[in-house]
């Protein structure tokens, strides 16, 4: 597949590096928010836990995450802004410090929480000792997709008509920036393509070059974001963050532990045809031991999506881990890994549940004591994504303001990928969470038209 407008290989700069030791994130620091006690979930650990998300809106779960532009990328952690120009695209050094942190509190899940495709994976009340009901089949997928982006289809969509506002925009002396904001926060990533190829048929021109040669600094980065096809996007960040001297971890980590089987075969496929590497090679060059295993295991795309929830066997897996970590001297690795790379994301909320009973632990507790380094945090990823995926990206969105300077790689990569699947439930959550809203954080972090279309995008 090809990807007009967007080299090969190379013609962009890489993406800034992430903070030194010390900075990294926890989820909620502990005793910061109260979770209310529901009947048949499992009592949060450590004191610092998520809130409930908003009853009124389920997210999708694995088999239910297309959007109609395609899928994200994940956040990161903040680092200082690299002076001069441009920030750069993801690469650079300082990525994947080890997380200074004791790591991330209890991650309960509400009982409002629903799947694309089935019901929730909330153990019911009484079940204990591996007796759980029969599995209960949910709805078909097609009857229970939502999409909850801030950015839907323009209506009277005229792909000429936005071509030459863009071209007006640019020509001649100087640039009307909020003409081009006005065109790309209010069309979907399709559209966006349609805009792309209406410009090169109408003027002869590329649109990409264009912009770049009239934006600069943050907007820049995010405009190109924008206009970069969603599989494409991924499997070039993909390339950054293992390109060059150093390797992003967590850019790795956040995109092939979120995504679905589809949206992996699509990204390999884009990483071979776009840059003519084999992603799988790439993994093992880079990575090593059990964190290699568990990024090779992701990117097979093979995960069971199927969205009936068995709690027999999420009360076997919960037992097998157990038994694996905090059961014995040592810890079974390849066992985590199983379960974890191969199990649906209801069923893994399931077993997150019927764990914190036998272990009177919850499993994320266990895993910090377990593991550490990089495959503590994929297999928390996972597990994080199980349990409560708009508070996952809420929390990587606020570390990437939080303290001086602004991680805007991460900031943009989450906003501009998450903007038409769950943007809208990702706000309720980043408000319960932090008791202000994205919105407020975000205007107070940045400035100019950089601002103006975050804002846009956000949809305030």
């Amino acid at each position: 597949m090809s990807y007009p407008g967007y080299p090969p290989s190379g013609g962009y700069p890489a993406f800034p590096g992430y903070p030194p030791t010390g900075q990294e994130s926890v989820y909620p620091p502990a005793g910061q928010y109260s979770y209310p006690a529901v009947p048949g979930e499992y009592p949060p650990a450590g004191g610092g836990t998520y809130p409930a998300a908003p009853p009124s809106t389920g997210y999708p779960g694995a088999a239910g995450y297309p959007a109609p532009g395609g899928y994200p990328a994940p956040g990161g952690y903040p680092g200082a802004p690299q002076a001069g120009g441009m920030p750069p695209y993801p690469g650079g050094p300082g990525f994947g410090v080890p997380a200074a942190s004791p790591g991330f509190g209890g991650y309960p899940q509400p009982p409002a929480q629903s799947y694309t495709g089935g019901g929730p994976a909330q153990i019911p009340v009484g079940y204990a000792g591996g007796q759980g009901p029969s599995p209960m089949p949910g709805p078909p997928a097609a009857a229970v997709h939502c999409t909850q982006g801030t950015i839907q289809a323009a209506p009277n969509f005229d792909a000429g008509r936005d071509a030459e506002i863009l071209r007006k925009a640019m020509k001649g002396f100087g640039t009307d920036e909020q003409a081009i904001i006005s065109v790309v926060a209010n069309r979907s990533n399709d559209q966006r393509q349609e805009i792309k190829a209406a410009f090169k048929t109408m003027y002869g021109k590329d649109l990409i070059k264009d912009l770049k040669s009239e934006l600069s600094g943050n907007v820049e980065e995010l405009i190109l974001a924008l206009f970069m096809p969603s599989t494409y996007y991924d499997a070039w960040s993909l390339r950054h963050a293992m390109k060059g001297a150093g390797t992003q971890e967590r850019v790795l980590i956040e995109i092939l532990c979120t995504r679905t089987n589809q949206q992996i075969r699509e990204i390999v496929n884009c990483y071979k045809s776009e840059f003519g590497r084999d992603l799988e090679q790439d993994i093992r060059a880079d990575t090593s031991g059990h964190f290699e295993r568990l990024l090779v295991s992701m990117c097979q795309g093979n995960r069971d999506e199927n969205q009936t929830v068995d709690y027999q066997k999420a009360q076997e897996d919960a037992q097998r881990l157990y038994q694996a970590g905090e059961g014995k001297l040592g810890t079974d690795e390849s066992c985590f890994n199983m379960v974890l790379a191969t199990r649906s994301f209801p069923q893994l909320k399931a077993m997150v549940e019927a764990y914190s009973r036998i272990a009177n632990r919850d499993l994320l507790s266990s895993i910090d004591r377990e593991f550490s380094g990089n495959v503590e945090r994929g297999l928390k990823t996972i597990l994080q994504c199980a349990l409560n995926r708009p508070a996952f990206f809420a929390e990587r969105l606020y570390y990437s303001m939080k303290g001086a300077g602004t991680d805007d790689s991460t900031l943009i990569r989450i906003i501009v990928t998450r903007s038409e699947i769950d943007l809208v439930q990702i706000k309720e959550m980043f408000a319960q969470m932090y008791q202000k809203t994205l919105a407020a954080m975000i205007a107070s972090d940045t400035s100019g038209d950089y601002r103006r279309l975050l804002l846009a995008i956000v949809g305030q």
